[in-house]
């Protein structure tokens, strides 16, 4: 379901940043914090756990994700010109698997584990080969939240960045609107 989502996302989230820029000349980076508030709001839906949040979480996460890798080359090449833009994507385009090292395999499974750890009640050590086994919402809670919480952060840098960069967006495109 996230593959869909994710297509659809890369698709609607570059057609929704060109209207936003080529018909308002809003910045770029407005695009991406909409983007990550999609983000943000999906994996506090994890977090929560409600039924039925899953579904919607899911479409939110991967719409959110989808746009944002449709709209961070744009955005880069409108504000680092295109004369280094392949050394440039090619840096951007390590963040995914530079991030999936980090949140995925340091933070999600570190907490994972230690919630199975309190649901087995005996210490990691004592299991020996045996698999951790965690069940419920608990398991991702706390990852769920971590992730809303650096998805927030994302937007007030998008928002910090659409203030700086408002002035070259109206010289860019030429509508004025600030």
């Amino acid at each position: 379901m996230i593959s869909i989502w994710n297509f659809l996302g890369r698709v609607g989230g570059g057609y929704f940043s060109e209207i936003i820029v080529r018909d308002h000349a809003y910045p770029r980076p407005v695009a991406m914090a909409v983007a990550q508030v999609a983000m943000a709001i999906g994996h506090f839906l994890f977090a929560v756990a409600w039924p039925g949040t899953m579904y919607i979480g899911t479409l939110l996460i991967g719409l959110g994700y989808g746009a944002h890798w449709a709209i961070v080359p744009a955005a880069a090449s409108e504000l680092f010109g295109l004369k280094n833009f392949g050394a440039l994507y090619n840096f951007l385009t390590i963040a995914n698997p530079a991030g999936s090292l980090i949140f995925s395999g340091l933070i999600a499974s570190g907490i994972y584990d230690y919630e199975a750890e309190k649901q087995a009640h005996v210490p990691r050590s004592s299991l020996a080969d045996e698999p951790l086994k965690c069940e419920g919402a608990i398991c991702f809670f706390t990852s769920s939240l971590i992730m809303s919480g650096l998805c927030i952060v994302a937007i007030i840098l998008s928002l910090i960045l659409v203030h700086r960069t408002k002035v070259v967006y109206a010289h860019l495109y030429g509508h004025a609107r600030t």
